[in-house]
């Protein structure tokens, strides 16, 4: 990694990488129309924000734009074992994603995700995403993409935000869940 990365526009830069984000609407829409019931949006619910997880998800995204924007100028390390390395984590979060979709869209609208990857992580979207987003900084040999990846991940108020609505939507159920699945990943614990 180099202290002051080499910045140009370029084809194979990390911004191909990068498509994922704003591309995972539609990714979402045709695994559903694939797999599952048509209405993985209605499934996802409304994530019920606090005045703070508000400005959170504000400077949130601010900074994943900023990573995308940051991408179109890094270019990838082709040929090298960062390239190689990052790639291989950034597929392996991106199977994780997609299996992840896969698992919502196949739950019956009303009921709590608990099968799949969500029988080991109450997130494992956002897992994926932050394993994404390490790879493409890998792939790059770039610290501040690095950086600027775990400053997204230590900003996702969205994770509180969710448990909570989940909370109010299904009551006990979602807390039996909470107290069996790891938060982030993890051995279930028996009922």
């Amino acid at each position: 990694m180099e202290l002051i990365p080499t910045l140009k526009i370029g084809w194979l830069n990390a911004w191909i990488l990068m498509l994922y984000f704003p591309l995972h609407p539609l990714i979402m829409i045709a695994v559903d129309k694939a797999v599952g019931t048509g209405d993985i949006f209605k499934k996802m619910g409304e994530v019920p924000y606090e005045k703070s997880e508000k400005r959170a998800y504000v400077i949130y995204m601010v900074v994943t734009l900023l990573l995308i924007a940051h991408s179109i100028f890094l270019p990838l390390k082709l040929g090298t074992a960062w390239f190689y390395a990052g790639l291989a984590v950034y597929l392996v979060g991106l199977a994780i994603l997609l299996t992840a979709i896969v698992n919502v869209a196949t739950t019956p609208l009303g009921q709590l995700f608990t099968k799949g990857l969500y029988h080991y992580s109450r997130h494992p979207a956002y897992i994926s995403m932050s394993m994404i987003n390490v790879g493409v900084g890998v792939a790059s040999a770039s610290w501040i993409f690095l950086l600027l990846s775990v400053v997204i991940m230590l900003l996702n108020s969205q994770v509180e935000a969710e448990e909570r609505g989940c909370l109010e939507t299904y009551g006990d159920k979602y807390q039996d869940y909470m107290n069996r699945t790891p938060r982030w990943i993890g051995k279930p614990k028996s009922k």
